[in-house]
């Protein structure tokens, strides 16, 4: 399990793009935001034990060695354009003809 030594954090900047910032450690984000507790529950075995804080949503894993923590709002952004997506509709493909024909021919 790699050990994750990377703290980024996404907010949105005043002219609605994201605006992303990358930290080596969790003490400037203690700064700005207030620490509420530890993860313990999460699935991802590296992030149990990260910082929860005031304000963002996360720890949210991200590659192999980052930490994401998200703002309220990025959050919500992210998850409706997610809800929106459609994926593709593939069709099937016939993989064996069909049962009569292959009775027909034993």
């Amino acid at each position: 399990m790699a050990k994750k030594d990377t703290f980024r954090v996404v907010a949105r900047a005043s002219d609605g793009s994201l605006l992303v910032k990358d930290y080596p450690d969790p003490a400037p984000l203690l700064d700005s935001y207030q620490q509420i507790g530890v993860d313990d529950c999460s699935t991802d075995l590296g992030l149990r034990g990260m910082p929860v804080f005031r304000g963002l949503i996360g720890p949210i894993p991200e590659g192999k060695n980052i930490v994401r923590y998200e703002t309220g709002e990025v959050f919500e952004m992210l998850t409706k354009e997610w809800g929106q997506h459609k994926p593709r509709k593939r069709e099937r493909a016939r993989t064996s003809a069909p049962v009569e024909k292959r009775l027909a021919a034993s």
